[in-house]
């Protein structure tokens, strides 16, 4: 490079906009995403160690993933190569390919290739990439804002990791925001003033949007003048910089579907204030009015139909009315046309057609979605889909669900009015909405299902290793770990921190339902964690498995003070821990959970266990002594009351949480053989069977006991019963 070029190069990254200067350059500026890029999640961990597979970045414009990708390229000891799929084709992509063979060959140095708007390639531009990808000779990296499970090779997409990034929150664009008045790539140089309410305007219309937020504010800098030695950004300056909400919403691309999907839901489920609201945002986007119509012309026969036949006539003079009005007026028929079909009574009689239908195409795959978004390709991927109840398979044709936005919940659009047929709904119209919000005021079924936000490639041999494992266990213990399991609600992007899992059940369970997140299974010793770490010994020398082994500690008096200060667990699953000194390791573990942690404990209870006395036939006498002894064996262990208060005290401190705990019955079959019985009646064991019964009992009745034991247990199968205590905690903000 000559002195003109550097000199230039120089004058361009000064003179860039404010959102290409304040671009992250490492992890630790990289700002929102923590559901991948938290502490210890397995996208942080994997690119810290250079170890990264091929991914896929999708979510809309402003979240970070070109921004994320710099990130890599800043931390990466591999070749870094960046194409951009609107301007580069297939002879790019080969000398691309063909130079990242030669430094392999001579130098044995990785390429990664960042593919900027990935979707924009064709199928024959992404297959001249497949074969690369698949040997490892590049390592992909691709950033879309289209679906990927649409718009994507379905070979590429399941050899890629995919990640989704989310809008920012309101918080991580205030953060945005003072960064780049703090920081000398931005106006660290320049005394700004930016007032609160300016600030809250800008995080409120950007919607999510990062590069929104430091457009705006860098126009109202740069355009306001200075008084007093400071440049004050007002609210007004602020509405005069950024001055309308952009709502993310295309014609063809998810947002589109989604929401017509969840317009058509809303209207289904009987919710004229979630109806409305989807209408709007579409109205407000751009859509088609004449789109929508077509759409409540199809729900009128498809959801209402004989329940209600005016449905369709009054949508279609809504629609012909709307023909002749047009805009803005048009609005009051779509508005009526959307309240007259979502009050309506519901019938899907018409279906019955579906049914004749589907007798006759019977071979053929009719898997159909159901929730809010419309996820008809990538339910395994993201979830869309899961979790939406269908409200005709319910009484009257509805059901508490959620259609609503979060932040929309229990909020009220249209009010019935008390006159003629509006009369007849109001009181069907408001029972509902009560409903709804006592089902979600409960948590119960109107919480909508959490959205998958990260994918793996399916590894075949690892998946059976885990599924062989976690079947390699008696029914009681897969019974112990599914009641362990049952009050969580994982997603795949948790870490979890499990404790005292002797058998290792636990652990695996959670890297089977959280593998993107990462496990840290804390031993009682260092033969239990050798125990655990044999286990997964036949993948220790892959790479890109063992990032996603559960990382093995021993419990230690300083080990949870010592853990990394970022480091946060979603899920804290541990067994017969509370009678483990849990009050002084309490509060460090509880610094390491999340503010929205879940919880989920299960303790064994000795103190129900049945008595072997209730096993054998014996005379009177000996049998009381033999009782005495019992009742003196099990009175060290504690009950249910005493476990609960233990709990109780644990987390008193916490404020504004459910401590719900459950007693389960538990039962296990032996064969009593000779050195159980040994085992039983060993006098050299001060903890033994004989050695409580020796307390009571003369020698000679002992052994005259281990005799009777002998004569009618040895070689029998007997069931011992007893119980286990589950405690489940939700944290909460």
């Amino acid at each position: 490079m000559d002195l003109f070029s550097h000199s230039s190069k120089e004058k361009m990254a000064k003179e860039s906009p404010l959102a290409a200067r304040m671009r992250p350059r490492t992890l630790d500026e990289y700002i929102g995403q923590d559901h991948i890029l938290a502490e210890g999640r397995l996208l942080r961990r994997a690119i810290k160690a250079d170890q990264l597979s091929s991914l896929i970045f999708y979510g809309p414009p402003g979240t970070g993933k070109t921004t994320l990708a710099s990130v890599i390229a800043n931390t990466t000891k591999s070749r870094f190569e960046i194409l951009n799929a609107v301007l580069a084709g297939v002879k790019e992509i080969r000398q691309v390919i063909a130079s990242a063979k030669e430094k392999w060959e001579l130098y044995q140095r990785r390429t990664i290739l960042f593919v900027d708007e990935v979707h924009r390639w064709n199928k024959s531009q992404q297959d001249a990439l497949l074969p690369w990808v698949e040997n490892g000779t590049v390592i992909l990296i691709g950033a879309t804002t289209e679906n990927p499970y649409f718009s994507v090779n379905k070979a590429l997409l399941s050899r890629s990791r995919v990640f989704q990034l989310k809008p920012l929150t309101e918080q991580n664009l205030r953060d945005v925001a003072k960064q780049a008045i703090a920081d000398e790539r931005g106006f660290a140089k320049v005394n700004v003033k930016l007032d609160d309410d300016a600030l809250e305007h800008l995080v409120k219309v950007a919607n999510g949007d990062a590069r929104a937020v430091l457009n705006a504010l860098e126009l109202a800098i740069e355009t306001t003048d200075v008084e007093k030695d400071a440049r004050h950004i007002t609210l007004q300056v602020a509405e005069e910089s950024i001055q309308q909400r952009a709502v993310l919403y295309d014609q063809e691309g998810d947002c589109h579907f989604d929401t017509i999907s969840a317009f058509i839901k809303s209207i289904r489920g009987s919710d004229p204030d979630a109806a409305l609201y989807w209408m709007a945002k579409m109205i407000y986007a751009g859509e088609d009015p004449r789109y929508i119509f077509r759409r409540m012309l199809i729900s009128s026969c498809e959801d209402i139909g004989l329940a209600n036949p005016n449905a369709i006539q009054y949508v279609q003079s809504a629609a012909e009315a709307f023909e002749r009005v047009g805009m803005p007026e048009g609005n009051f028929f779509l508005a009526n046309a959307a309240i007259y079909l979502a009050t309506s009574p519901k019938s899907n009689s018409a279906l019955a057609f579906f049914d004749a239908l589907k007798t006759v195409r019977e071979e053929r795959d009719s898997d159909v979605p159901n929730h809010l978004r419309d996820g008809s390709r990538d339910k395994e991927g993201f979830g869309h889909g899961v979790g939406y109840q269908y409200p005709h398979a319910f009484r009257d044709h509805w059901v508490a669900q959620q259609y609503l936005p979060d932040s929309l919940q229990g909020r009220v659009f249209y009010n019935p009015g008390r006159l003629g047929y509006e009369k007849e709904i109001a009181e069907d119209v408001n029972r509902r909405r009560e409903e709804q919000l006592a089902a979600m005021l409960s948590g119960g079924v109107c919480e909508a299902p959490p959205e998958i936000l990260t994918f793996s490639p399916v590894d075949k041999e690892f998946d059976r290793w885990i599924k062989r494992t976690l079947s390699q266990v008696t029914s009681q213990l897969r019974e112990l770990r599914e009641r362990v399991y049952e009050p969580l609600k994982v997603q795949r992007h948790f870490r979890t921190l499990v404790m005292n899992d002797d058998s290792g059940l636990l652990t695996w369970e959670s890297l089977r339902l959280s593998p993107e997140g990462g496990t840290w299974s804390v031993a009682k010793n260092q033969r239990i964690a050798d125990f655990i770490k044999g286990q997964c010994q036949a993948f220790n020398e892959d790479d890109s498995i063992a990032l996603r082994m559960p990382t093995i500690l021993i419990d230690s008096d300083q080990l949870f003070d010592d853990f990394a200060k970022d480091l946060k667990f979603e899920l804290f699953v541990a067994r017969n821990i509370l009678t483990d000194n849990f009050g002084e390791k309490c509060d460090a573990i509880l610094k390491l959970l999340a503010n929205d942690a879940q919880i989920s404990i299960v303790e064994a209870m000795p103190f129900y266990s049945s008595r072997l006395s209730s096993f054998i036939d014996c005379s009177d006498e000996l049998l009381e002594k033999v009782q005495t002894a019992e009742r003196d064996i099990y009175a060290n262990y504690l009950n249910k009351n005493d476990l609960v208060k233990i709990a109780q005290d644990s987390f008193a401190k916490l404020t504004d949480i459910e401590l719900n705990y459950e007693l389960c019955d538990s039962s296990r079959e032996i064969v009593v053989k000779d050195t159980e019985i040994n085992r039983w009646f060993d006098l050299s064991n001060a903890k033994s069977y004989a050695a409580h019964l020796a307390e009571v009992m003369t020698t000679e009745e002992v052994e005259e006991l281990k005799m009777i034991f002998i004569r009618q247990l040895r070689g029998k199968k007997i069931t011992i019963k007893s119980k286990n205590l589950f405690f489940s905690i939700n944290l909460k903000n």
